[in-house]
This record gives C-alpha cells, structure tokens and sequence, in this order.
C-alpha cells in the first residue's frame, strides 16, 4: 500500500550536515519512495543552502506560522529535488532564525532562541501541508529540533482537515540533546499549561521538548536496536530513560545504511587506486599514499590506525588521549581527522609535533581524506561513550579497514567480535570505557596483526562481505509506518484506507497497461 510520508528535520545531505542525522534524512526518503510511497521533506533553509546551486524554485505565496504568544510569523518556501531523485524537499526561509552561518550554535554554545527557532520548524511543518494540499498518512519528526511535531499532531492539529488521520513517527538519533529550555517556551508552543506535567513536557521545571516527543508520537523508535536498549538505561538515558520505559511497548531499533554508490573501494574516485576483496593491491597503494600525504614514514610492514571522528566526549577521546601515549609505545602508526573541543585540538596536534613517525592529526573535515583514511589504513578505531549507529565502522567493513570499536550501541550491533578458535569475525570489541581497556584491545589488534596474518585476512574478508543497506533499513521503516498508521486509527479503519488505495493502485495500472 502507498503511504503519503513528511519527513521534517533540521538537517539533511548534501545541503546542510552536522551528524548522522543529516546523512537519514538525505537518504532514507530515496528508498522510500523506490517503494512507491509519495515521500516529502522539509527542512530550513540555512545561509549555507545555495538556492541557486541546488535549483531552488520558490512556491507561490507566503507560509503563515502561529507561534503562540508570539503571533503570526512568515516564511517563504523553496522547493527542490534530493539529489539522483524525484523526491521533494521544501525550504523554509526565514532570514531571522535561520540565517545563520552554522546551524545550532556559535563559540560551541547553542543559539540563545533555539527554542522558537526549531518549534517554528515543527509547526511550519506542518502548516506546510496546507499549502502543498498534501495530506500524510505518517509524519516523521527526527530529534529533538522537530519532536513538538508529535505534541502539536495530538493537540493543535488533532481535528485538522489535513491531519487528523496522520499518525507520527518520532526517531531519536542521540539522547544527550534534549531540546530543554526556559518554562516559557510553553507560550510560544501554545498548546496550553496543562501540558507543562511530568507526564508531559516537564522536566526540571523547563520544557523538554524531546520528552514531550516521546510521550505523544504515535510510535518511536531509534538507529540501532542496541541503543533501544542502552537508552533504557540511567547510563545512557540522560534522565529520560524512565519515560522511554514507559513507550517501550512502541519502541524499536533500525539499523542506519550506508551509500554504498559512495563508500565502495571498487568505484571510489576519492582514493589512490581502487581495489576490492579479490584484490587488495590497490589498499597497500592507498596506506603508502596515505602515510606519505601525512608524512608518516613509508612502512607497509607496521599497522596503521585511523579515527574520523567529532573531538568530543561522547567519541571517547578523552579516553584515547589518556591511553596514547602508551598506546604509541607499540610498533604503530596512527592518523587522525577530526574538530571538537580545543583542548582535543592542542593536545593532538602537539602529539603529532612530538611523535611525527608514529602519529599525524589535522583539524577539521576533509571528506576526501576522510575516504582515503578508510581505504589506506589497516585497522579503524572507534572509542565511543555511546553511539547510536554510527557509520564510519560500516565504511570501514566495505573497506577491508577492521576495526576496534567500544561495544556500544550500533558499533555492538555492526561488528562481530573475533573468535580466534572459530576464525570468525570482522572486528575487535572492548567494553569498559576506559584507558586501559582501549589499549589492551589495540594491543590485541597489534598483535594478531604482527603474529597471524592469516587471521587479519580472514577479518578483512568477513567485513568486506558484510551489507549494511538503505533499501534493507527502507523496508523495516515501511513496516514500522504501517503498524503507527494502524495504532493511530484501528484496524478497521487502517483496513477500509489500506482496501481503497490497493484499488487506486490497481486502476493506475490497468490504466498504464501494465
């Protein structure tokens, strides 16, 4: 059955990117709609969102947002295409919240009005179907930045022409950010006070508009089925861990993709020379190449480590900081590439200063080196406190590039420890979070590497010959759309609209001869 599906976030590839937020909603819409479904996306445009680049046409008229206390706001809407698709994506422009140079913050301290700024977004969201005459079976809210999209569903909108059978989907792509702000946002929400409860959007005495998310989206789910788990948990909860308990019931964990038509070693045009899994000449290529562009030395013989990551806690690398220097003891080479916390910045690049036959760093993101470092090094490290999904170990495994990842959420869920007496894995796993643990599992790495090459080639195999895809996660979000439509309406209901499209459908066909 075809679902009428908006999708609103604050992010999506190529137009705008912070974390794996961006790289769902740039892709997950794609598969969708190779399924049939009608797919549509919404989110801001920001300063960084080149209309002309992107071929942006602008709609007819003006978008009206009431925004409580505040009143009517405007903005315009640009329409475009996802990139190699037919799907829609819609911009909404609207110079005082959203031009800006960066998206969430400046000076790594969040915008003072995030607040209004993204309650905007989730009410223009759906004010925007007005204008677009489209009525959704399912809208999916992703994050904080657009979770008051369930509460407005079931409160504002319940009634509405376009809404009123239109269930919501909220998923969560990081616990830690909350959306927690001044007890006055409930103005500007404009949902009413008795909203402001535990059992609503309270929390410590502010408006938490994740928590008011996961209380009245239809169904929620996040990107790994282990970090459905963790987020249960005080440990990985960040204080809401009671209220995702409480919607366990309607809680699952899907599994991110990858774009294999652009993390694939046969085909990258990023890296030195391709290779594949019957042939890996062209990796050694690429870890010379790599080794020389950094100017570490020339060795093929030695194990090179690689981390692309965010320089923050949530990536351990405070723990690897604190583990490094022990860790460059051993007969390794590491590279590094990553921005963060300015600590992180001094103390790794003053590590590299020191140690430049073992260890190299640049600060910031270079996408193409961030290729090369997947292809040229030997193993990848991935320390993480938590992490959701994750994706660079999924580039890793298509790679040949095995890596060492903390056993955590979707890097617990994507990599399979080795079994030396079996001969079985892709990867190497340690679970405590500490400095000591990250080295002794470095240190087995190192190891295996020096002392059974035949087994590093057994990991390299297995990971090459791992599958992580979009079409694959596709089917279970259509699975897990039809079962909130159902929720929200009841099965006899779900039945008469799931009866009367298969008959559109089937009259579409006969009238295409198909």
């Amino acid at each position: 059955m075809r679902l009428n599906i908006l999708i609103t976030a604050s992010e999506a590839v190529p137009f705008a990117k912070e974390g794996g937020l961006a790289d769902v909603v740039g892709i997950l819409p794609k598969f969708l709609k190779s399924q049939g479904h009608d797919v549509r996306v919404v989110m801001p445009r920001y300063y960084k969102v080149d209309r002309d680049k992107h071929q942006l046409r602008l709609l007819p008229g003006t978008l009206v947002v009431p925004m409580g206390i505040i009143g009517e706001m405007y903005c315009s809407v640009y329409e475009g295409r996802l990139p190699g698709s037919e799907v829609p994506i819609y911009f909404l422009e609207h110079e005082k919240f959203y031009g800006r140079d960066s998206l969430y913050e400046v000076d790594n301290k969040g915008y003072i009005d995030n607040d209004n700024r993204f309650i905007f977004l989730s009410r223009a969201s759906l004010e925007l179907c007005r204008m677009l005459d489209f009525a959704p079976d399912i809208v999916h809210a992703h994050d904080w930045h657009t979770a008051a999209v369930p509460v407005f569903m079931n409160t504002l909108y319940r009634h509405d022409h376009y809404l009123k059978e239109a269930a919501s989907v909220l998923t969560i792509h990081n616990m830690q950010h909350q959306g927690s702000f001044y007890e006055g946002a409930m103005d500007v929400l404009g949902i009413g006070w008795q909203h402001f409860t535990y059992l609503g959007l309270e929390m410590d005495n502010q408006v938490n508009l994740l928590k008011g998310g996961i209380y009245h989206a239809t169904v929620i789910n996040t990107v790994s089925e282990g970090y459905a788990r963790e987020m249960q948990t005080p440990e990985y909860g960040w204080g809401l861990e009671g209220v995702v308990r409480e919607r366990s019931g309607e809680l699952c964990g899907i599994l991110n993709g990858v774009d294999y038509e652009e993390w694939n070693p046969e085909v990258d045009t990023l890296i030195p020379a391709t290779y594949s899994a019957g042939d890996l000449s062209g990796k050694a290529v690429c870890k010379r190449e790599l080794q020389r562009a950094l100017g570490l030395p020339e060795r093929a013989e030695v194990p090179l480590i690689g981390l692309v990551s965010r320089l923050v806690k949530q990536k351990g690398i405070d723990v690897l900081a604190e583990a490094l220097p022990r860790l460059l003891e051993m007969d390794v080479q590491f590279v590094l590439l990553g921005a963060g916390e300015p600590w992180a910045h001094f103390y790794f690049g003053g590590m590299a200063a020191n140690r430049p036959d073992r260890f190299a760093c640049r600060i910031g993101y270079d996408n193409k080196l961030a290729h090369q470092i997947e292809a040229g090094c030997d193993f990848f490290l991935m320390p993480s406190a938590f992490e959701p999904c994750g994706l660079n170990q999924m580039f890793s495994l298509r790679y040949g590039t095995i890596p060492i990842v903390r056993a955590t959420g979707g890097l617990d869920d994507s990599v399979h420890n080795l079994d030396s007496g079996n001969r079985t894995g892709t990867g190497f796993k340690f679970w405590a979070l500490s400095a000591g643990a990250l080295f002794d599992t470095v240190g087995w790495a190192v190891h295996t590497w020096y002392h059974d090459k035949e087994m590093i080639d057994v990991l390299r195999q297995n990971g090459m010959a791992e599958r992580f895809t979009w079409d694959e996660a596709a089917k279970k979000y259509d699975h897990l759309y039809r079962h909130a439509l159902q929720a929200r309406l009841g099965a006899t209901r779900f039945a008469e609209i799931e009866k009367a499209r298969r008959g559109e459908e089937q009259e579409q066909q006969e009238g295409e001869g198909i």
